[in-house]
């Protein structure tokens, strides 16, 4: 080789910063379209050598990339280099075992968007820190525009230490909500990833040493607040950057970027040995690579960028458009192979104690996404968002079902409570802004003052204490309750309390007893027999505002099965979303005994089985008299 410097190195002035080193002469080390090497050492400048190297340096930092790193893509495994002085900043070549003087099994040109990305958009700089969670975010965004696959996280976090040479990882934040973040980087002052801060007042927060952490506000256009999907594939233009973040925020208003992650629990072995071909390490590390995988989604879910959620899946899973169903390895994937191959994340997952494990964990990031997407269910809510926020209820099955071949059925099924809780809170708050324009009408209440005083209210208590056997008493005062707040025309959420105040009055003496969740169900029943009892009388009348108190019954359903399933969790010790998905399981002793006919004296009040044609007709005869 010929070199243009005696001195390939140069050593930094003790006057100098690491990240400041003075300029000198670009050495080369490619020879045509071989391998190789190109030293950067200080100074700006940017260039591709032969076919398998890439120099990208800005301002006075410098860089060296190896040819042979691709992104989501290759049979790569993973060879640090040596680096060599510090001016210089060399990258992690993943070469899969092969030579690096072999340039075909590189590609420079699919190295180059991610890593330069990476050169324009950050810097490192000293008492200031980055999320890694954002980083990671703006990562997957970056991969959605250029339409490449993303790495993982723990990949991608490599790669962050291998461009920026010396970051510490710190976990900032109070106790609880504590994230962790690289210490020493931040996002340049003429990056376009300024659009994805809320303001410069968050900014700051942000990159300030030990701040908390705020989630960011995505610039990409969210298709879904249009057509109800997520984030499009196709390329945003610069020109509309500024209306969609504007946007944006106005659409991530309504959620609760605030909640962080509860604590995930201790695996429970429940005294079963694990079985052939794991090890204790193997829990441990599926422990950490789960936790990391559910703080990326809550991440992406709080910048409503709806379909990342299936990249991240896919990518744990290691999905792969053309596996085989015998394929243990991923080409795309091979970090997380190296933390844990999918032959034993599939065999993790056959066993109890982690399937158990990880329906927990699901339970408590799916009760997270939820209170973030719908914090308040009476709470208007725009259409688009709402219509958002369904469709990807009604995709997320299919997403995680594809996304984990190989992988049994019963760790997905979370997601179907998780799906029907979305899409009943979004029904639920639809209910409520049109019952909301019903009791802000003076006419309207009115009407329905003078069609309710007509109901015979005790007929309808006869009629509905011999199935509900409800107490006169309090039949009798939730009517005039209820006329009292209809006659003071009092606020959706006025109405909400009174309601709350009901199942509180009516559950209270079963507090702290076995037996509150049967009560609270047993009352959800009866309610909604007693107000079906009033409707069909209002019906029968060809009461005028039928429509309204049509209305208004199914929100007050709807409102009274949100406070039952959260106050049976409550009592429970656990969470909505675990509460609903135990639907199937939940047959306890009582519940049978629900279920055996009622009987007075000889007879019972179920009606009698249907006989065959044969036996009626032997029966017949049996009773004609002679």
């Amino acid at each position: 080789y010929q070199f243009t410097d005696p001195s390939l190195y140069s050593q930094a002035t003790p006057s100098v910063t690491y990240y400041e080193t003075s300029p000198t002469t670009v050495v080369s080390m490619f020879s045509g379209g071989s391998s190789g090497i190109t030293v950067v050492a200080g100074g700006s400048s940017s260039g591709v050598g032969g076919a398998g190297g890439v120099v990208t340096s800005g301002g006075a930092g410098s860089y060296v990339i190896q040819g042979g790193y691709m992104l989501g893509g290759g049979n790569q495994n993973f060879s640090h280099n040596t680096r060599a002085s510090p001016a210089t900043v060399s990258l992690f070549a993943f070469t899969g075992g092969t030579d690096l003087t072999d340039a075909s099994d590189f590609h420079p040109e699919r190295v180059s968007p991610s890593v330069q990305w990476l050169m324009d958009n950050y810097e490192t700089a000293e008492g200031v820190s980055l999320p890694r969670c954002t980083l990671y975010c703006h990562y997957l965004l970056h991969c959605q525009q250029t339409k490449l696959e993303p790495v993982n996280a723990a990949s991608f976090g490599k790669l962050i230490r291998s461009v920026f040479m010396g970051l510490r990882t710190r976990r900032l934040g109070t106790r609880g909500n504590s994230k962790y973040h690289y210490y020493g980087l931040r996002i340049k002052s003429n990056s376009p990833l300024h659009r994805l801060v809320e303001d410069q007042q968050h900014l700051a927060m942000r990159q300030q040493p030990f701040s908390q952490k705020q989630r960011i506000k995505p610039v990409q256009k969210v298709e879904g607040l249009t057509n109800g999907m997520g984030l499009g594939a196709g390329h945003q233009q610069g020109a509309g950057l500024s209306d969609i973040s504007t946007q944006v925020h106005q659409y991530q208003q309504f959620l609760d970027a605030s909640r962080s992650l509860a604590e995930f629990p201790d695996v429970k072995d429940e005294g079963k040995p694990l079985p052939d071909g794991l090890l204790p390490q193997h829990v441990h590390t599926y422990q950490l690579v789960y936790r990391e995988h559910c703080e990326a989604i809550l991440d992406v879910m709080v910048n409503l960028q709806f379909p990342l959620v299936e990249t991240l899946w896919k990518s744990f899973w290691r999905f792969s458009e053309g596996q085989s169903g015998d394929s243990d390895t991923l080409d795309l994937h091979e970090d997380s192979e190296k933390r844990l191959p999918k032959s034993v994340l599939v065999l993790l997952c056959k066993y109890e104690p982690i399937l158990h494990w990880t329906r927990e964990c699901d339970n408590l990031l799916y009760q997270s996404l939820v209170e973030i997407l719908i914090p308040d269910v009476l709470r208007p809510i725009p259409s688009a968002l709402t219509q958002a926020i369904r469709n990807f209820a009604k995709s997320l099955e299919n997403w995680l079902t594809n996304a984990m071949i190989n992988i049994p059925e019963e760790m997905i099924v979370c997601a179907g409570a998780f799906a029907q809780t979305l899409r009943r809170y979004t029904s639920l708050n639809h209910l409520a802004q049109a019952a909301r324009a019903v009791l802000q009408n003076t006419a309207q209440i009115t009407q329905m003052l003078s069609d309710l005083n007509r109901v015979d209210f005790t007929n309808v208590q006869e009629q509905a204490s011999w199935v509900c056997g409800c107490e006169d008493g309090v039949v009798q005062r939730l009517e005039q309750d209820f006329k009292l707040t209809l006659q003071q025309q009092n606020s959706l959420e006025q109405w909400a309390v009174w309601l709350d105040g009901v199942v509180s009055q009516v559950l209270k003496p079963y507090t702290g007893s076995p037996a509150f969740p049967k009560a609270a169900k047993l009352f959800l029943l009866k309610w909604s027999f007693y107000s079906s009892v009033v409707i069909r009388d209002l019906t029968l009348r060809s009461a005028a505002s039928f429509g309204s108190f049509h209305l208004i019954r199914l929100l007050y359903d709807e409102y009274m099965y949100y406070l039952i399933e959260h106050r049976v969790a409550e009592a429970k010790g656990e969470t909505p979303i675990s509460v609903m998905g135990e639907v199937h399981d939940d047959e306890t002793d009582e519940d049978q005994d629900m279920a055996i006919p009622v009987v007075v004296g000889e007879e019972s009040l179920e009606p009698p089985t249907k006989l065959a044609r044969t036996e009626l007709f032997n029966t017949n005869n049996n009773n004609t008299p002679n």
